[in-house]
């Protein structure tokens, strides 16, 4: 353990030196000068600082304060002929450990160097087990997000095989939602959160008829409602599960139909009574559902989709949403060439 020593009397320092030999697994660095050796503290973390009270341009005290600016928890003993009360009190109040008096008494010396490195060594053991501990947590909370993100991804798969929309429309609508969410200000974490969340958007389709779902025309009013209920389903199914991520997958399944003006589905919600991020994967969802071909559509162009989603502003959307969503449109456009349908469908027969 390294020991820093500080007087401006070599022989004072070299008595220090000498004492400190007595203990085992210690090593001292001496000095002199108090400004040289303040320097070298704060480069190289000590065990424990014997420091002198009276030495030119930077006393005991004054050096303990710049000292105590980087290592709150490192003991530092003074060593002082002065047995004024009042600088005991100023200095023990500035961050000193403790006090000695000269002329030393060896005994009395060496004990309380070993003492306080006794203590050190325990706080550093201490801290080195909590940086452990905390390192396990965060593999563990590491593993739980990728096994949630691998749940997502199943539910994700095994909804497609029953959904004419694509791998694709997951990816694109989940990054446009992303994208939204960013450009609304929402933080880094909730960014990623939705855009883990989203792609469970439609996961209630596992439950609608696929007379129904695959039908190419247009729905009767009794099989229309039977299709909005899988809003209701995905939420019951993804809701059960504790986790956070999972929590708010049902709830993004449980609004994204819901209207800005309250004639969505399936509870009417209205303004911000819907959830945010119901609001935001209304806009995503729509717009890469209109600019997608499906078995019973055409695809819309780009231009024809972006009228409808302003035209449906204040009406089926949130107008921050659709702001956020058009302030970046380019990025919007870049999602939309990255993630084609076609090169995930070859990409998931390669992996099959």
């Amino acid at each position: 353990m390294k020991v820093v020593i500080i007087d401006d009397a070599q022989i004072n320092v070299t008595l220090l030196q000498h004492l400190l030999r007595k203990l085992p697994d210690c090593e001292s660095v001496c000095f002199t000068d108090p400004v040289a050796a303040l320097s070298w503290c704060l480069e190289n973390e000590p065990d424990l600082v014997v420091v002198d009270y009276m030495m030119p341009q930077l006393n005991g005290t004054e050096l303990t304060v710049r000292f105590r600016e980087k290592y709150p928890d490192i003991p530092v003993l003074m060593v002082t002929a002065n047995h004024e009360k009042e600088l005991r009190h100023e200095a023990l109040r500035l961050g000193v450990s403790d006090f000695l008096n000269k002329p030393l008494d060896n005994v009395e010396f060496l004990a309380r160097a070993k003492n306080m490195l006794a203590l050190r060594k325990s706080y550093s053991l201490l801290s080195d087990r909590a940086a452990h501990l905390a390192d396990e947590v965060r593999k563990a909370t590491e593993l739980i997000v990728a096994q949630e993100r691998e749940t997502v991804f199943c539910l994700a798969k095994a909804a497609e095989y029953r959904d004419p929309e694509t791998g694709a429309h997951i990816l694109r609508m989940a990054h446009y939602s992303r994208l939204i969410a960013e450009n609304l200000g929402l933080s880094s974490e909730q960014q990623e959160l939705l855009l883990d969340a989203a792609p469970m958007h439609d996961i209630g389709k596992v439950g609608t008829p696929d007379l129904i779902l695959l039908k190419p025309g247009k729905l009767t009013v009794d099989e229309f409602s039977i299709m909005k209920q899988h809003a209701v389903i995905g939420y019951e199914v993804l809701n059960a599960s504790s986790s956070p991520m999972l929590k708010v997958a049902a709830e993004i399944a449980h609004t994204h139909h819901e209207k800005f003006d309250g004639t969505g589905y399936p509870r009417g919600l209205k303004g911000t009574d819907i959830p945010l991020f119901g609001r935001i994967v209304a806009v995503a969802d729509v717009f890469d559902a209109l600019t997608s071909e499906r078995p019973y559509k055409k695809a819309w162009s780009v231009e024809e989709a972006a009228d409808l989603i302003r035209e449906g502003s204040g009406k089926h959307f949130d107008p921050t949403c659709v702001e956020a969503f058009f302030g970046t449109f380019d990025q919007v456009l870049a999602i939309k060439n990255k993630y084609m349908d076609e090169e995930i469908e070859l990409r998931d027969r390669s992996l099959d």
